[in-house]
């Protein structure tokens, strides 16, 4: 496993997916539809103005909520491992949750988590 693989595996992945593209042009007839291009949301058929600006706050917080819950994910391996590991595993994990609290503590500055 070195750079070698590291390169047939990106040739691999750009090769499907240019394949996968490719025969979805072949294969599928392109129709245009009056319907298919309109909004859709539950169901329920749009009326007036369908292009509606967000706040920044929400995808802000999203993005937080996301990078957390991603690096809650790491806390489980961890938390296999650390009683063979020793104290190492405990030395790791608080500079872990150090950096994760920094960068908390940067978002609560910021003012991102703020709900409007």
């Amino acid at each position: 496993m070195g750079a070698s693989s590291l390169i047939v595996l990106i040739i691999a992945a750009i090769a499907f997916s240019g394949i996968a593209i490719l025969i979805s042009k072949f294969v599928l007839k392109a129709t245009t539809n009056k319907q298919k291009g309109e909004p859709y949301e539950c169901g329920i058929p749009t009326r007036g103005k369908t292009w509606v600006q967000l706040n920044v706050g929400y995808y802000l917080f999203a993005l937080l909520f996301l990078i957390f819950d991603v690096e809650l994910v790491f806390l489980y391996p961890w938390a296999v491992v650390a009683k063979s590991i020793g104290w190492v595993a405990l030395i790791e994990i608080g500079i872990f949750f150090f950096i994760l609290f920094m960068g908390f503590l940067y978002a609560h500055k910021k003012g991102a988590l703020k709900w409007m």
